[in-house]
């Protein structure tokens, strides 16, 4: 038995090894796609078919409102397990609805053309949202604890440097070619990646899945409200994303629409931006190797207020140096926010619950990541007649000044709850410190 079991030991870290590959080659074509679709191109994209700053809110916070739907994946994963088929349809499906909407210019007149643009995106995210329930919980299982702090930020890196070839490439393109020629380029090269990834989600392991220890729906419902730590971290980062949503997606817009700066400098900034997270993944992945996950999530907060708060030097400094500090520190903050957010929801959470827990935070967070970009939206539609100094800077000072507020104000009492500990050992995070 001795050989036996050193063999099947040894198994193990490579069925680990494996997954992780799978994870991060399909994760290179997901992040281009997302960035040429969903990225800084989106927007003039967007204008382009003829999108207000409204319609343009509404196409951004798409992706949180259809989070809010989470719920419906985490109940069907205790019906249908098979989590690596269930992911690959759904999120398979938006990619080739998104790849989609590239044919609008097309199909309808330029009057309906915004309206096609939102409908075929929500049917694509809202397939997006629950298998990414699915894809949560697979990853989940697939990392051990002890390294998963590490991984996503070496994961992340990796990918981003593919997400910022894209951005940089694609910068140059869409200023050299005339617009619609351009976008044709692009939705082409999305589609090959969709095509890839697609084909890169069957590489996935599919291990067995555990199921919740609750009964009935309304149980599973109750478990993620009833631990006081999880509920206060979750309606914290709620309002934070509701308050962040009123400017940090409206960065492009300002910048195309306000200042009419160029896809080549835009491009640059959107590089800056995801160097800037590539650096700041790595470097949050090796302190959550050593400290809290919430605590880490805590100290990122102060850096997406200051980025707001930069656009304040617009007045006294050249605009481009004053935008690539913007986007420098947006990229280390919310790139290490998202990141450590992730960490947590899958980390700090128990496993035959985790489906719940999960689909419940991004429900909530979704909900508010949908209410901010709108109401972001119709604030810059309100703002267009006042001076040229609120469009420009006005409105993400105040916002930026609202969120140190709120870090300092909630966020302390949130999220740096020093009764919890994180136990690594365990995996888990819900033991007391003694």
């Amino acid at each position: 038995m001795g050989p036996f079991r050193r063999r099947l030991r040894g198994r193990k870290p490579s069925t680990y090894r494996n997954g992780m590959l799978a994870a991060t080659f399909e994760g290179i074509p997901a992040i281009i796609l997302f960035q040429l679709l969903g990225g800084p191109f989106l927007t003039g994209y967007l204008l382009y078919l003829g999108a207000s700053s409204f319609q343009i809110g509404i196409v951004l916070a798409i992706p949180s409102m259809a989070n809010m739907l989470q719920i419906v994946g985490a109940l069907l994963i205790q019906r249908f397990t098979n989590r690596k088929l269930a992911f690959a349809l759904l999120c398979g499906l938006h990619r080739i609805l998104w790849v989609l909407t590239g044919a609008v210019p097309f199909v309808f007149p330029r009057e309906f053309g915004v309206a096609a643009y939102i409908a075929v995106c929500v049917l694509g995210f809202v397939g997006q949202a629950i298998g990414s329930v699915f894809w949560t919980s697979l990853i989940a299982d697939m990392v051990p604890a002890r390294v998963r702090g590490r991984y996503f930020g070496i994961r992340n890196t990796i990918l981003w440097a593919g997400g910022c070839l894209a951005i940089l490439v694609f910068g140059q393109l869409l200023d050299r070619l005339p617009e619609p020629r351009g976008f044709h380029v692009l939705y082409a090269v999305a589609a090959v990646c969709a095509v890839l990834d697609i084909v890169f989600f069957l590489r996935y392991p599919n291990p067995p899945f555990e199921k919740s220890g609750q009964t009935g729906m309304g149980a599973m419902l109750a478990v993620p409200f009833r631990h006081k730590p999880f509920r206060k971290a979750m309606l914290f980062i709620s309002l934070w994303l509701f308050v962040q949503g009123i400017s940090v997606p409206f960065f492009n817009y300002v910048m195309l629409d306000v200042m009419h700066i160029g896809y080549r400098w835009i491009s640059v900034a959107t590089m800056t931006q995801n160097v800037a997270m590539m650096a700041g993944y790595y470097m949050w992945g090796n302190l959550n190797a050593k400290y809290a996950t919430k605590t880490l999530l805590f100290w990122t907060l102060p850096v997406i207020a200051a980025s707001c708060m930069t656009w304040g030097l617009l007045p006294m400094l050249p605009d481009i140096p004053v935008l690539l500090a913007v986007h420098l520190l947006i990229g280390i903050g919310v790139g290490g926010f998202n990141q450590l957010m992730f960490n947590y929801v899958v980390g700090d959470t128990p496993k035959g619950e985790r489906p719940m827990f999960v689909a419940v935070f991004y429900a909530m967070t979704g909900l508010a990541g949908f209410l901010g970009p709108t109401l972001g939206g119709s604030v810059y539609k309100w703002i267009a007649d006042m001076p040229h100094g609120v469009q420009l800077f006005g409105v993400s000072v105040t916002v930026g000044v609202v969120l140190l507020a709120v870090a300092l104000g909630i966020g302390t009492n949130a999220l740096l709850d020093r009764k919890m500990t994180f136990r690594r050992s365990r995996g888990t995070g819900w033991g007391k410190s003694g």
